[in-house]
């Protein structure tokens, strides 16, 4: 998207235009921003609690595991109830269920229990991803697109920052978090239920198999599984490394805020460098990155103001390697091949999500709190090889030839179908 800056136009026009065409949206953007905030923060709680009662690491990793098992399992079965039920009823359902869980767990520390809250919680939030952003691709033109992907991710990335300094009302009363978590939910229902906007028609999209995927980019989906595993990993257990390394659950909140904040300030610079030269060193050079720091952040475990500092730069190589994966993908296929190969990538990375928190755990289980950077730079370290060795054996894509960068969520297939900008306007 351009900015004031690149099109010469006053600052004050180009903010007025873009304001003007989230307008339209703001409903779906502010729902958003509440469900964001209401169970952005949940993993990060959840490994907390199960810490504080005694949980094992690798207890910890199997109930996140059991979240990223209900993403793939929406993204498979979610299409088919909305095309029956349709999108506001569907949604509604699916947010109630949410609240729901989220209440759940104050009642009850019973590990298997939370197994299964999870993986309900990852099938219903697939299932708002794919209402909110089929809706959002329905009321976007080819002026628009640019500007609601922009503020869908300024939304999105917010909702999931702020909400981690919810945790620290853990502090006076345990459940209290669980409670507002529901709450802002259960309010997130209405500007959705209550909108004038016509329902989205949900078109199948079916995606690349992982065979075609590989054979049209090896890196693009190699890389996709990696920062899959890399960011299970990290979203299941890195609470748990930093509450083990002392620092308290005030400090847990500021550095998972941190890394988020990382991972998007990072995506725009390092995703414009991938447009100019090879993209592929710009992922290589993210990989050799995410090695580095984390093997500081193995090394600094317990020095509270290294680790944040150390964590906010890991959040913006890994965070940005998802959407250098994609672009490396498209690079490679034709126009009319991107949206299901977005799917295909989307499943990728869920599938790396679900091994991550479990070799996160056996590496703390080994070697204590540093043992989740030392897993998370070793499947980074073989990604890196992975690279060199792709960048030895084929030819870059010649630079004309190269897609632009899109910064987007590792959400669902449907933020590729919002990206499309050579899509016919919506008749009025």
């Amino acid at each position: 998207m351009q900015s004031g800056f690149a099109t010469g136009e006053p600052i004050s026009h180009g903010a007025g235009r873009m304001l003007t065409h989230v307008l339209p949206v703001r409903s779906l953007l502010l729902a958003i921003f509440m469900i964001m905030a209401g169970s952005g923060f949940l993993s990060t709680l959840i490994a907390i609690r199960l810490e504080q009662d005694g949980a094992s690491a690798i207890t910890i990793g199997i109930v996140a595991t059991a979240y990223f098992a209900g993403l793939i399992a929406g993204s498979l079965r979610v299409p088919r109830l909305l095309a029956r039920v349709g999108h506001i009823r569907s949604f509604a359902a699916f947010v109630t269920l949410f609240s729901a869980s989220s209440l759940t767990y104050a009642l009850t520390l019973y590990a298997p229990m939370w197994v299964a809250l999870r993986f309900v919680d990852g099938f219903v939030m697939s299932g708002v991803f794919v209402c909110l952003e089929s809706w959002l691709n329905k009321k976007a033109s080819p002026a628009s697109r640019s500007a609601i992907l922009a503020s869908y991710m300024v939304v999105l990335y917010s909702g999931q920052a702020g909400g981690q300094f919810l945790l620290n009302l853990a502090d006076n009363s345990p459940s209290l978090p669980f409670m507002l978590s529901a709450i802002l939910l259960s309010l997130a229902t209405l500007p959705v239920v209550l909108t004038y906007m016509d329902q989205p028609e949900q078109e199948p999209l079916a995606p690349f198999s992982a065979r075609k995927l590989y054979q049209a980019s090896p890196l693009g989906i190699v890389g996709t599984v990696a920062t899959g595993a890399m960011l299970g990993a990290f979203y299941a257990l890195g609470a748990v490394y930093v509450s083990r390394t002392g620092m308290d659950v005030a400090l847990v909140a500021l550095f998972t805020f941190v890394v988020i904040a990382g991972g998007v300030a990072l995506q725009w610079p390092l995703g414009l460098l991938s447009d100019r030269v090879d993209r592929r060193k710009v992922i290589l050079g993210c990989f050799a990155g995410v090695v580095a720091l984390s093997t500081g952040m193995y090394l600094v475990a317990g020095n509270s103001a290294a680790t944040i500092v150390l964590g906010g730069l890991f959040g913006g190589f890994a965070f940005t390697l998802y959407p250098l994966c994609v672009a490396h993908t498209n690079d490679h296929l034709e126009d009319d091949h991107r949206v299901g190969a977005s799917g295909g990538l989307v499943l990728a990375y869920s599938v790396g999500a679900v091994a991550g928190p479990l070799t996160g755990s056996l590496g703390m289980m080994l070697i204590g709190p540093g043992g989740l950077f030392a897993a998370i730079g070793a499947i980074a370290l073989i990604a890196l090889g992975f690279s060199l060795w792709r960048m030895a054996n084929s030819a870059p894509v010649p630079e004309e030839d190269q897609q632009s960068f899109r910064a987007h969520p590792r959400t669902t297939p449907m933020v590729a179908v919002l990206e499309e900008e050579d899509q016919p306007p919506e008749t009025p």
